[in-house]
């Protein structure tokens, strides 16, 4: 394995607050000094990277990935595609395994992967199959709380939270009951429940409950304990943070102060008209997940998968239907986020929310070597959101390369957006 100096480059580190021009040493896969103008190490498999002008930050942790490549259909995209080929390190899978379908999870992504993925295992008995695209398997009797805690017990290296969602559609046909059960499971397993606002298939046309999108938030809220997890705040779909007003909902900051956190979880539905909101109401997410999946990027349709999904042809940047982590930070710096919060957001923030703050997303001498290393261009650039508000930001990041364990990936993904020029 190689040394590895990064010289010169601006270090942000939250967990150790940390900012400013540093050198960082990499040997055997751990951190082994972090210091201005470090000696160059002598030796035939030493590599010296010039860093000056690039963010070299610990290692970024995807809060919300969709990485259950081959079994949940066309949703589950290819883990190191998403992870170290685009600047990231760790990946949070949301709710592609299931109690049922975990140990094929640990060794078809898991084990050959070189991104470090993770999991918050499926409420439901069936996971993440194609983004949830056939409604009737999630229904309640399609969970079982036991076998699910069971699981998460057996599998703690692994699992670190639960998922489940809260779409107008699951509401209309049974209520709150998914929620409920999802709750218990986090309960009984002391993990944090992930909760999904948005629209994922549409009120059913007959029959089942006459549901009021602003009733959503509070019915789901009552139900969740410190520490669980409220997604997708920017959505414009209804029944979320924003009521249909297009006011805050009275109960979010109640949520905050009782120790519920926040994740942006980008997606394809998030809205740039959404997100001012929310942030101008003083609500700021805790932690920024890309949500990536294969109806919202540049993948092929498997034969089988459905031909028309909720998500497809409502991408994030229309028509270029490429994005990542990375491009999130940026959109997040557009909204006048600082950057040192909007790292603490893939850094920090998202290893405390898997219970391993100190652990991962922090650059320590004998910790391990998990780095990013980032572009931070200043200029014009466009960005689009997928209700058609444009956006400019004077700040462009671009992931150059990761190092995973001490090991050098560069980011070349498919899925990487183009810069357009404002």
């Amino acid at each position: 394995m190689k040394t590895t100096l990064l010289k010169g480059g601006r270090v942000i580190d939250p967990t150790c607050d940390r900012d400013g021009r540093f050198d960082v040493l990499v040997e055997a896969g751990r951190i082994a000094a972090i210091g201005a103008d470090l000696p160059v190490p002598v030796g035939p498999d030493v590599e010296v990277v010039d860093c000056r002008g690039r963010l070299v930050l610990p290692g970024l942790i995807d809060t919300h990935a969709h990485v259950y490549e081959g079994v949940t259909g066309r949703f589950g995209l290819n883990a190191d595609l998403c992870g170290v080929h685009s600047g990231v390190t760790t990946l949070i899978d949301q709710g592609g395994a299931s109690c049922i379908t975990l140990p094929g999870f640990r060794r078809y992504v898991v084990e050959p992967s070189h991104t470090r993925v993770l999991s918050f295992l499926s409420a439901y008995l069936v996971g993440g199959l194609e983004g949830h695209y056939y409604p009737e398997l999630y229904r309640p009797d399609c969970l079982d709380v036991s076998a699910t805690v069971k699981a998460a017990r057996g599998n703690a290296d692994l699992v670190r939270g639960l998922k489940a969602h809260a779409e107008i559609g699951g509401f209309a046909r049974w209520g709150v009951d998914v929620m409920r059960l999802a709750s218990r499971m986090g309960r009984e397993a002391s993990l944090p429940v992930y909760i999904h606002f948005g629209q994922l298939w549409p009120r059913p046309e007959q029959g089942g409950l006459a549901v009021d999108p602003d009733s959503i938030f509070d019915q789901v809220v009552e139900t969740l304990k410190p520490g669980d997890i409220l997604a997708h705040p920017f959505s414009r779909h209804p029944g979320g943070f924003v009521e249909l007003d297009g006011t805050l909902h009275p109960l979010v900051h109640e949520a905050v102060a009782r120790g519920l956190k926040i994740d942006v979880g980008h997606g394809s539905h998030f809205s740039y008209r959404t997100a001012r909101i929310v942030l101008d109401a003083g609500v700021v997410p805790d932690t920024l997940g890309a949500d990536m999946h294969g109806y919202n990027t540049t993948v092929a349709a498997p034969p089988g998968t459905p031909d028309v999904h909720p998500d497809e042809g409502d991408h994030l940047f229309k028509g270029a239907i490429r994005f990542s982590l990375v491009s999130a930070m940026t959109s997040m710096l557009a909204l006048g986020l600082p950057l040192p919060h909007v790292v603490a957001m893939v850094t920090r923030n998202a290893a405390r929310m898997v219970g391993m703050e100190g652990e991962l997303g922090t650059l320590k001498v004998g910790g391990v070597a998990d780095v990013s290393v980032l572009a931070d261009e200043t200029g014009r650039w466009a960005l689009r959101d997928n209700e058609g508000t444009q956006l400019v930001a004077e700040r462009l990041l671009r992931p150059l390369f990761c190092l995973r364990g001490g090991v050098r990936f560069d980011a070349g993904a498919s899925i990487l957006p183009l810069a357009q020029a404002a």
